[in-house]
């Protein structure tokens, strides 16, 4: 079976940046979708570059011109060579912004040579020993011609100023949308970013600005875990930016995120409250209740759960686009074999979902709390179900490495 490549060394193939192969990804870049990510085959990105698929490489489309537009492959024929060349003609293809041959020598040895011209119009010839194909001779003749479009222009160019508001723009639909499954969060905090740091230059934005809006967050009213996430999405939103070029250094980096100790305290819900809970709360959520307490599966995978991942003679969930990124199995014990049993005659490609709007839930958060307060249970979070199925677990006497590959 042909090896897939990752983004990573998609971006090492091509020798542009992880965010770039994302972006060409909307731009046509052969690519294949996998639950986990997305995945390249190593015959799709030579074809590419090849041929006229070939696109540019930096944010401010540098050589498109010549990568995109290239002539079929010619065979030239090269005048009788002199010296060290041999008499044979030697193989010679033509990309437009340079060529690439293919030397022989008397010796019978041969060498990849590429010819193309520098910033000042100088016939630039070399000889590449190491290179063992067409296609590595192309990849470097398409590199080095790119370091003389970006001499010729100077490097401001590709560092080129950009406003907050339109890089947050670039961000969210060339990074953000493609890589992050919860970009819909990340499109929230972003106009709340927008809103306080306006049309300011992002190469301007100092660390100071930085500590300034997390200080209007906190006053806000906004938790220091909810801060923290605002920092994350910041930090990884400058280092794209400088991957880009559009800045030297990431201002986040110089600040500190908020120690989440005290704020991320475990609550195990106790055998006595978990009866309490399941007899007051709705019909809706009793089975959600139960599935959260039976697998410790996230709440995202919860609503999103369909039957055709449900395998009822096996008594096993197939857990699909986990946030690990892992395809897990998850076994079902009687209690919920019996809940997923009743509920099976619905209509509904999917376990859960409301019945007004015969689609998923998006959250039940007004309900889960209701019933926590009617039976008296404080402190409690949804997510908090799947610290108390894991701690269950552990008390069993079930290894550390079950646990954690059943909670994916």
């Amino acid at each position: 079976m042909e090896r897939l490549l990752t983004v990573q060394e998609a971006a090492d193939s091509l020798q542009i940046s992880e965010s770039t192969v994302y972006r060409l990804c909307t731009r046509g870049l052969p690519h294949i979708k996998k639950s986990f990510g997305l995945r390249f085959r190593q015959i799709d990105l030579e074809k590419w570059l090849d041929y006229d698929k070939r696109k540019a490489i930096h944010a401010d489309n540098i050589l498109t011109n010549a990568l995109t537009n290239s002539p079929p492959l010619v065979i030239d024929k090269a005048k009788g060579g002199k010296g060290k060349l041999a008499k044979k003609k030697p193989t010679c293809f033509n990309y437009g912004f340079g060529h690439v041959r293919l030397r022989t020598y008397k010796s019978r040895n041969t060498c990849w040579t590429i010819d193309y011209r520098d910033e000042n119009s100088k016939r630039i010839q070399k000889a590449l020993p190491y290179v063992q194909n067409k296609e590595e001779a192309a990849l470097t003749l398409q590199k080095e011609v790119a370091n003389v479009f970006n001499r010729r222009h100077g490097i401001e160019r590709r560092r080129g100023k950009i406003k907050f508001r339109a890089f947050s723009e670039i961000y969210l639909q060339y990074y953000a949308m493609i890589v992050n499954k919860s970009w819909k969060t990340d499109a929230g905090r972003l106009k709340i970013l927008e809103v306080f740091f306006k049309n300011t230059e992002l190469r301007e934005i100092t660390p100071l600005d930085v500590e300034r809006f997390r200080k209007s967050r906190l006053k806000a009213g906004n938790t220091k875990s909810t801060c923290n996430r605002y920092m994350a999405l910041l930090k990884r939103m400058f280092n794209v930016a400088r991957e880009e070029g559009y800045v030297e250094k990431n201002p986040v980096q110089k600040v500190k995120f908020y120690s989440e100790k005290d704020t991320l305290k475990e609550r195990i819900l106790t055998e006595d409250e978990e009866k309490r809970l399941l007899g007051t709360c709705s019909d809706n959520l009793k089975p959600i209740l139960l599935i959260a307490l039976n697998t410790g599966m996230r709440r995202a995978e919860i609503f999103n759960l369909q039957w055709s991942q449900v395998d009822l003679k096996s008594r096993r969930i197939r857990v699909e686009k986990a946030k690990s990124g892992k395809l897990r199995f998850i076994p079902v014990n009687d209690v919920l074999f019996n809940e997923l049993c009743r509920l099976r005659n619905n209509q509904s490609p999917f376990v859960f979902f409301n019945p007004d709007t015969m689609k998923p839930y998006v959250d039940m958060k007004k309900g889960f709390k209701a019933a926590c307060r009617r039976v008296g249970i404080a402190g409690l979070r949804f997510h908090d179900l799947r610290h108390t199925f894991a701690s269950r677990l552990v008390e069993k006497g079930i290894d550390i490495e079950t646990v954690r590959d059943l909670l994916g």
